[in-house]
């Protein structure tokens, strides 16, 4: 289904050419004087140097052919040369109507070249609790899955778990200290490992912090972790034995704790797992010339003549032979090309990881890793700061759990509820509680562009009123309730059909409506879910004006009244498939 918006310029285009002027002047816009009309077109302004003509002489000519068009219930040409334009309301209803039929999509329509892109949207360590540091890699890189797919793209989110590298050497060598008589640490040991991990979640995330702590007081502990990170490395059984199960351990966790944001991955790959690609990559890097010795250690030069800043060599291996993170990502990107073969790879990760990611894309295309087509993005995030404007932290200066974070935001938002709700039922009071404050943290969070670093205010995010997503569900639990009650006074709309707009509130709801699917385009095409807020809080809006103006369930004509259900189902499936793009859903009642 076209968008409003292309049905619109095409109408005005077929008038430019019939008049003489080329359609590239005929492109229409949303009005950006709604006071004065719904779309308007300034391209007499542009043709008039082409043609030598004055401006409002054009439109006034354009203006008279629209005004026998009856997709329009206005188009006057204002000087110096502006064209206005309204929507008849009869066509406006129609193009609802045919959008209330596509009951899926909306009249959204799929990508017509659909892509496979990867997203890399997790990047949590193992044997470590998420922190509210995790949090918006996780609610940015879901929202920009769920919009692709909505939009007709394979997506395939990767958690890209940090399993590598010194930090197992350190939960080796702390194991070996409390439990040394465990199997996994007898070199003559021939037998099967046992299959139950030798430690719980708890004592996973209390071995690290103590681990690290240690190593950083005692050379002698530290060089042991090192030890046990190269042995574990280079093949050893029972180390190889124990990473297994901290794996499974912590992945459990993890995927416990992602669950309760409403965030999934396809891929629970890590680090580890690119290790096999890196000795050939490695070796072909060197081969072909691109790789070479630098103060000891390995490097490819990714520097460009158009660079204003200072862009270091990427560095492959150390001195010491040991890869690095460089090293990981970009065995990584191997084995997803040669796994995947994506059209795009995109890293959401920390904004200032840019110059990183800029080293890790250039060394990537520089020694053909990947396709000349295959596109990397960096979708880089803002911080995410508390009141004082500084990055969130607990009262006593820590970084928080994302488990607590939640767990407060919950058991705040089910105060606000028992409180002031008819919700009499603890268990689904609960269950709403939690419900809405996903959507206040989801909400509060995506609102904002990605980019840029935002306040993290609680109070301000659960709030009932404003650009919030608890606005946002109360919004569409009101319709909830309106079609429930409808339903119960014996009526069906089976038949019914959305009406012409019989008020302006009305014709504004249904206006809002049609941006939809440019919604949803632009979204995807940016990167940039503060787009589909941004177009939730305007619908919800239009649609609360609406229902305070009109008396939907007072209506004595009954036709009238159906439309208006009918509308009513539309702005509600919209804003739920909204939601849902977003990462979060509604409860029936609050």
């Amino acid at each position: 289904m076209k968008k409003i918006l292309d049905l619109i310029t095409g109408e005005v285009e077929q008038v430019f050419a019939e008049c003489g002027y080329d359609k590239k002047y005929a492109k229409v816009t949303l009005s950006n004087r709604p006071d004065l009309c719904e779309y308007q077109c300034n391209g007499a302004l542009a043709a008039a140097k082409e043609y030598k003509k004055a401006p409002f002489l054009i439109a006034d000519e354009i203006a008279a052919k629209l005004s026998d068009n009856g997709m329009f219930s206005m188009a006057e040409s204002v000087k110096p040369g502006f064209l206005n334009l309204k929507l008849e309301e009869g066509y406006l209803a129609e193009y609802l109507q045919k959008m209330q039929e596509d009951t899926e999509r909306f009249g959204c329509e799929k990508a017509d070249s659909p892509k496979k892109i990867m997203l890399d949207y997790g990047g949590p360590n193992v044997a470590k609790p998420l922190h509210i540091g995790h949090l918006r890699s996780a609610i940015i890189g879901e929202s920009i899955k769920r919009i692709g797919r909505f939009m007709g793209h394979t997506m395939i989110g990767d958690v890209h778990l940090g399993d590598w590298g010194l930090q197992m050497g350190l939960i080796i060598t702390e194991l070996a200290a409390r439990k040394p008589d465990l199997v996994y640490f007898d070199e003559t040991f021939t037998g099967e490992y046992p299959k139950e991990p030798p430690f719980t979640i708890s004592e996973l995330e209390d071995i690290y912090p103590t681990a690290s702590g240690k190593s950083k007081e005692d050379e002698t502990y530290k060089e042991a972790a090192m030890q046990a990170t190269y042995e574990l490395q280079h093949g050893r059984k029972g180390y190889q034995a124990l990473l297994s199960h901290i794996l499974n351990v912590s992945v459990t966790d993890l995927k416990r704790n992602y669950e309760n944001l409403n965030v999934s991955f396809d891929l629970w790959k890590g680090e580890s797992d690119a290790q096999p690609f890196i000795p050939d990559m490695v070796q072909k890097m060197k081969d072909d010339g691109y790789a070479y010795i630098s103060e000891g250690a390995l490097v490819v030069d990714v520097k460009e003549e158009t660079d204003t800043k200072e862009v270091p060599p990427c560095m492959i291996l150390k001195s010491d032979g040991a890869s690095l993170y460089n090293t990981t990502d970009l065995a990584t990107i191997v084995w997803r090309m040669e796994e995947y073969h994506p059209d795009e790879i995109i890293y959401v990760v920390d904004k200032r990881q840019e110059l990183y990611f800029t080293q890790v894309f250039r060394c990537a295309r520089k020694t053909h890793l990947v396709e000349d087509d295959t596109k990397l993005t960096f979708q880089g995030f803002g911080t995410m700061n508390g009141k004082d404007g500084r990055p969130f932290k607990t009262r006593d200066g820590g970084v928080m759990r994302l488990e607590h974070l939640l767990n407060e935001i919950n058991e705040e938002m089910y105060q606000k509820i028992a409180g002031n709700s008819s919700l009499t039922d603890e268990r689904e009071a609960k269950e709403t509680a939690k419900m809405v404050a996903l959507s206040a943290v989801k909400y509060g969070d995506l609102s904002n562009q990605a980019s840029k670093d935002y306040i993290f205010d609680i109070e301000r995010f659960t709030s009932f009123e404003g650009n919030t997503g608890p606005y946002i569900l109360y919004t569409i639990v009101r319709m909830k309730s309106i079609l429930a009650k409808y339903r119960t006074l014996g009526y069906t709309v089976e038949d019914a059909k959305i009406l012409p707009a019989k008020s302006e509130s009305e014709k504004a709801l249904m206006l809002e409506i049609t941006r939809f699917s440019a919604a949803m385009e632009s979204a995807f095409a940016e990167t940039a879910p503060h787009k589909v807020c941004a177009y939730v809080y305007g619908l919800a809006n239009a649609f609360n004006h609406f229902y305070h103006e009109t008396k939907i369930l007072a209506e004595e004509d009954k036709a009238v009244q159906a439309g208006y259900i009918r509308l009513l189902e539309l702005t509600k499936g919209i804003l739920e498939t909204c939601i849902d793009v977003l990462g979060f859903g509604a409860p029936e009642r609050m």
